[in-house]
C-alpha cells in the first residue's frame, strides 16, 4: 500500500514538472468561459457556461436566449493576454470551440465546429494530436487556422490551416513567403483584426529579439511577418494594435505612444516621431526548445518537492530494513 502511494505521489511530481515546462515561457491563453463572443453588423452573441460535466452554448439575440449541451469543458478560443477571443466566422454562421483542458500541454486537442446560424447545433468534431491552439478563421468559416506547438517551448510553433468543408489539415504550414527557412518565435501580446474579418494582425514579443506583427490573411491562407527594430527595446507588454479609419495604416502603439506605423498594402514600416518607454530590466528566456529534463522548468520550485518525496520514499522503505536484517540473523 506503501509503495502505491509512493508511486501515486511520484507520478504527480512528474506532472507537475511537465506543467511547469509548458508554462514557465508564458505562453498561450486557454479557452474562455463567461465571455461573450459577436461579430460587427450580427444581433448574436455566443457564451459557453460549465454545466457539470458538460458545457452549455448560449446564443444571445435581442433578450432571447436559446442553448445546445454539449459534453466535456469547452470555451471561446482566447488569441491574447488581453481577453481577444476569436472562432466566430465574420459572415455569424461558423462557431469555434476548444476543449480546456487542466494539463499542460495536452496529449490531444479537441475542437468543436459549431453552426451558428439560423440554428445552433454541432456541426463536426475534431480531435487532433498535440498541442494546438486555434489562431483565427475566414470570414466565410472555411478556413480555421490553428498554431501547432511541436514541443513544450511554447516560444516555436508552426501556424497550420484547416479546411472545415473537406475536414482535412493543409500540408505545408502558413508562412511568410519571405522568411520559408525561418522558424517562427515569439509570445502573442495583443490581436487586432480588420473590417471584415479577412486580415488578423498580431504582436508579439520575441524572448529575445526584434517584436514583430504577424499579418495573417485568412481568405488567402497566406501571411507576412513585419520586424518592428524601432520598438526593440520598448516595453512591449503595454502595447496594442490600432487601425486608422479605412484600414490602411496598421499603428503599434506602446503605453500610449505610436511606435511604428505599418501600411497595410505594402507591409513598409514607418518610424513615428516621439519617445518610447524602455522596457523594465528582466531576465531573457531562452528561445531552445524545453524538454522535460532540463531547460525552462523552476527546478528552485520543483526541488522541494523531489527532496520531500525523497524523504518520503525513504521513510517508505525504513520499515522492511529489521525485516530484512533479523532474516539474515535467522539464516
Amino acid at each position: 500500500m506503501n509503495r502505491m502511494w509512493l508511486a501515486a505521489s511520484l507520478a504527480l511530481l512528474l506532472g507537475l514538472v511537465a506543467a511547469s515546462s509548458a508554462l514557465a515561457a508564458g505562453g498561450p491563453v486557454q479557452p474562455v468561459q463567461g465571455i461573450a463572443i459577436g461579430v460587427p453588423g450580427s444581433p448574436y452573441r455566443y457564451v459557453t457556461f460549465g454545466a457539470g460535466r458538460a458545457t452549455s452554448v448560449q446564443e444571445l439575440a435581442r433578450g432571447a436566449v436559446s442553448a445546445v449541451r454539449v459534453p466535456g469543458h469547452y470555451g471561446v478560443p482566447a488569441v491574447d493576454p488581453n481577453g481577444t477571443t476569436t472562432g466566430l466566422s465574420a459572415d455569424g454562421r461558423t462557431l469555434i470551440l476548444a476543449e480546456i483542458d487542466a494539463y499542460l500541454p495536452p496529449r490531444t486537442t479537441r475542437l468543436l465546429a459549431l453552426a451558428a446560424s439560423p440554428r445552433l447545433a454541432i456541426r463536426s468534431r475534431l480531435t487532433l494530436p498535440g498541442w494546438w491552439t486555434v489562431d483565427a478563421i475566414s470570414p466565410d468559416g472555411r478556413w480555421l487556422y490553428l498554431i501547432q506547438y511541436p514541443s513544450s517551448d511554447v516560444s516555436t510553433y508552426a501556424v497550420r490551416a484547416y479546411d472545415l468543408l473537406a475536414r482535412r489539415m493543409l500540408a505545408e504550414p502558413v508562412v511568410d513567403p519571405r522568411e520559408r527557412d525561418e522558424a517562427m518565435t515569439g509570445l502573442p501580446i495583443t490581436r487586432v483584426m480588420s473590417a471584415g474579418g479577412r486580415w488578423a494582425y498580431t504582436l508579439y514579443f520575441r524572448p529575445s529579439g526584434v517584436p514583430f506583427v504577424h499579418a495573417l490573411d485568412t481568405v488567402h491562407r497566406r501571411a507576412a511577418c513585419i520586424d518592428l527594430p524601432s520598438i526593440a527595446n520598448a516595453d512591449t507588454a503595454t502595447g496594442h494594435l490600432r487601425l486608422t479609419p479605412g484600414g490602411g495604416t496598421l499603428q503599434v502603439v506602446v503605453d500610449g505612444v505610436t511606435g511604428a506605423s505599418i501600411d497595410t498594402h505594402t507591409f513598409a514600416v514607418t518610424t513615428a516621431p516621439g519617445h518610447l518607454p524602455s522596457a523594465p530590466s528582466r531576465p531573457v528566456p531562452s528561445e531552445r526548445p524545453v524538454t522535460h529534463a532540463h531547460g525552462g522548468v523552476p527546478w528552485a520550485l520543483i526541488a522541494p518537492l523531489v527532496a520531500g518525496l525523497g524523504a518520503l520514499a525513504a521513510a517508505v522503505a525504513l520499515p522492511a530494513w529489521p525485516r530484512r536484517r533479523r532474516a539474515a540473523h535467522s539464516r
